[in-house]
């Protein structure tokens, strides 16, 4: 990065904020078939578990190559950890060699985005659109067609094979 484009990060710090909510899918021609869920961070660190809480919350990382999700093949879905509202397809699940569970893709209309300024160079953040909860960051240095890489904190999802029941969305 030029020091033009450093300081123009940098201009666009007070700015950064969400950029594809549950209402720009909505804009974007896709049905949502959920509410946002309305919970406190006090309600959340009651329901779970303090690492997963960091995660999710508080937008911690968990340590590459923790996570036995990131070894999981089977067929299913991979559900955010918080409220339940599946996220990815297995289909779409591919060894990225960074020792974190990654997607080629997102299910459609269940991720909000912003840029994420912590490490100075900007990076795309992913939250679940119903609970907020931070998932990972997207890149674009993923497999074709595509080319990206949803690198996500094993810690933030749950995974439910084909054939079993998906848990009800917390309310």
């Amino acid at each position: 990065m030029n020091r033009r484009g450093f300081l123009n990060a940098l201009a666009a710090l007070p700015a950064a904020g969400w950029l594809a909510t549950p209402e720009s899918a909505l804009a974007a021609g896709v049905e949502l078939e959920f509410d946002r869920l309305q919970k406190t961070k006090a309600e959340w660190r009651e329901l779970l578990e303090l690492p997963r809480y960091r995660v999710l919350f508080e937008e911690d990382t968990e340590r590459p190559y923790s996570s036995p999700l990131n070894d999981e093949k089977r067929a299913g879905l991979f559900i955010c950890a918080a409220c339940y509202l599946p996220l990815f397809e297995s289909t779409h699940k591919y060894d990225s060699g960074t020792g974190w569970p990654s997607f080629t893709q997102a299910i459609a209309g269940r991720m909000g985005t912003k840029t994420d300024y912590k490490l100075i160079w900007p990076r795309t953040e992913y939250h679940c659109a119903r609970c907020g909860g931070h998932q990972g960051h997207r890149f674009d240095d993923g497999p074709r067609p595509r080319g990206e890489r949803w690198c996500n904190n094993g810690l933030a999802l749950e995974f439910v094979a084909d054939g079993d029941a998906l848990p009800e969305l917390r309310t």
